[in-house]
């Protein structure tokens, strides 16, 4: 029970920041946060407010130096407001018990490099790598995306075209044309990095009103979520022709999204514990049910085998489906069942993942030959990783979104078995 309720706080919170203006109108007609008295209050209040509701200050929970680093990477104020605001958040919302991380050791090494990105309060969500070295981001609430040069730390930032677009996910074409989801703004777009110019492709159905994840199949066709219309799109960039099909389980939330050797994308059901292909020529989806009927699944990754692994973000466990048999395996993460694992990839059949819920994030290495891990502790410790990618160099890239940032796994040994 205590999990159910636990992820349907934190699919509330995620819907409270990208559902469409209809919904902001409903929000308006809540109630308003009444923060505590005393020194810090009116600071909190105005300060807060301009970026997003007071909730999220009120449902959070930090220790003194950590609502410092959450607030400072929000916005810039002075070294004595910096104080007053940090000793009020302290005292009225203080630390909420989370799970430890949990280090385990091994033979591989990481060096993780981060980067704080120029848009204080941007939130990167998701991280991409492309060919030509970039590592780029969505800056989900400054309305931007993101290119870092990590040989240089030099770092750009290219303004959207709608206001309250809510760019989500990330993917490239051949080109090097920079694709995004606009969560918020109800539609796909495209970015031309040389020029600056962004071009968006509207949903032709009202209901179809929060793109999530975007990945190109071998054929240069689009494919994207759409998480709380429960719908999956298909986008040809040739015609910008767009087409939706609906899943067949109410609310089962389609979310993270991959394609396999044969051209056929695969999604995990975040609302429900299913995960779906869907067939690229007749767009008919596909369910299949996992054993447990608690878990939810955030994001997946493929195997060179065609192997699904999928993040289980409600039990804390790792789990691998094979589409040819249909057998399901499970594995506990290293921190226990209310890790909340999210992020993950996989570089050279090694599953890579984050722990979003413990204190500090982890990142996490999964060899599926001697079913070992490995555990490392993000420095900045994360503010949630919902999503990271692989470089070609067999590296990995990720969004810290918590804390304003992205950052380089450096990785040693990462095609080897320990």
């Amino acid at each position: 029970m205590l999990r159910k309720l636990l992820l349907g706080l934190a699919t509330a919170v995620f819907v409270f920041f990208t559902w469409s203006a209809a919904t902001e109108a409903q929000r308006g007609q809540q109630p308003p946060v009444q923060l505590p008295e005393g020194a810090g209050k009116e600071l909190v209040q105005s300060t807060c407010s301009q970026c997003h509701a007071l909730n999220l200050v009120t449902t959070a929970g930090y220790k003194r130096e950590d609502w410092i680093t959450v607030f400072t990477s929000m916005a810039n104020l002075p070294k004595e407001q910096v104080a007053t605001i940090a000793d009020y958040l302290a005292k009225n919302f203080p630390e909420k018990p989370k799970p430890p991380a949990v280090v385990i050791p091994g033979n591989v090494n990481v060096m993780i490099k981060e980067w704080e990105v120029p848009s204080l309060g941007s939130r990167p969500h998701d991280p991409l790598a492309t060919p030509d070295g970039m590592i780029w981001w969505t800056g989900q609430w400054a309305n931007v995306l993101g290119r870092l040069n990590p040989k240089t730390d030099e770092m750009k930032e290219f303004p959207l075209k709608s206001p309250r677009s809510g760019p989500h996910g990330l993917t490239v074409d051949k080109e090097g044309n920079i694709w995004y989801t606009g969560n918020s703004g109800a539609h796909v777009g495209k970015l031309n990095p040389r020029t600056g110019e962004v071009t968006e492709y509207k949903m032709p159905d009202p209901a179809a009103r929060d793109p999530h994840t975007p990945i190109f199949d071998q054929k240069g066709i689009l494919w994207f979520t759409l998480q709380g219309a429960n719908m999956v799109g298909r986008l040809n960039p040739q015609t910008g022709d767009i087409k939706l099909a609906t899943a067949p389980t109410p609310r089962s939330n389609p979310y993270g999204m991959v394609v396999d050797s044969k051209g056929t994308p695969w999604f995990v059901q975040f609302g429900t514990n299913k995960l779906a292909s869907i067939n690229p020529n007749t767009m008919e989806i596909k369910e299949y049910t996992l054993p447990n009927p608690e878990t939810r699944p955030r994001r997946v990754a493929i195997t060179g085998d065609d192997v699904l692994w999928y993040s289980d973000y409600s039990r804390g466990y790792l789990g691998r489906f094979d589409p040819k048999t249909g057998a399901v395996k499970e594995w506990a993460s290293p921190g226990g069942p209310r890790s909340q694992p999210y992020g993950i990839t996989t570089i050279k059949d090694i599953v890579w993942y984050s722990e979003s819920a413990v204190s500090p994030n982890t990142l996490v290495r999964f060899d599926p030959k001697t079913e070992k891990f490995q555990t490392w502790i993000i420095p900045s410790g994360g503010g949630v990783v919902r999503n990271m990618m692989p470089t070609k160099e067999g590296n990995l890239v990720l969004a810290c979104s918590g804390r304003n940032r992205v950052a380089l796994v450096e990785v040693k040994n990462s095609g080897k078995s320990e």
